[in-house]
């Protein structure tokens, strides 16, 4: 070979090196990404898959799903309702405890439709909020946990305590209310507020 097939030849191996480091440069911070971006979720998501490529992909399928949704923030108005409804149930559980846990179960699913995220199956619900609030979707998976073990009969008081806790942490989570509009004159919406902006 003549010096410069040579030439050439080096080149196009330099080349695909070059591709290559990129390539696994991009594909570890990608992987960082999603691990910092889920936390716990995606070892439990690679646990469930059993294959970091499956993984992944399904974590990104979850955030594009997500992207798609229309996820709101609640009016004042609909913020305090929740609010209420939530130191009702906590009211309620020294004498009823397990009527609390399916009052907090259906408050955070009509939470989570109000603010946009779709009301399929349990698992999917709870994949869609990891998206947005993954440091506490195992919270979430607990607390769902316990309230099927309270339907069978099988949980008890303190069971049904850190069922509510649970569900806590996730209704605080999805209680984002919305700031209230201004009008030009500096006075507030009628959705809550007051009335000269203080």
């Amino acid at each position: 070979m003549d010096t410069q097939m040579w030439i050439v030849l080096v080149a196009v191996l330099v080349g695909i090196i070059i591709f290559l480091v990129a390539y696994l440069y991009l594909e570890r911070k990608r992987s960082r990404d999603l691990q910092t971006r889920f936390g716990p979720e995606y070892d439990r998501t690679l646990n469930k898959y059993r294959n970091q490529r499956a993984a992944e992909a399904e974590l990104k399928a979850r955030e594009e799903r997500v992207k798609k949704l229309h996820i709101i923030p609640l009016s004042p108005a609909d913020g305090a309702r929740f609010s209420e409804a939530w130191r009702s149930l906590q009211n309620c559980f020294v004498d009823s405890p397990r009527a609390a846990v399916e009052d907090a179960d259906r408050t955070v699913r009509e939470l989570m439709e109000k603010r946009g995220y779709p009301m399929g199956d349990f698992e999917r619900r709870a994949a869609d909020i990891s998206v947005d609030h993954p440091s506490v979707v195992e919270n979430y998976r607990r607390a769902h946990e316990i309230a099927l073990h309270s339907q069978g009969g099988t949980a008890d008081t303190e069971e049904l305590r850190k069922a509510i806790v649970y569900y806590r942490a996730l209704f605080d989570e999805l209680l984002e209310v919305r700031a209230p509009e201004r009008t030009a004159r500096g006075t507030e919406n009628r959705e809550g507020g007051h009335k000269y902006g203080v």
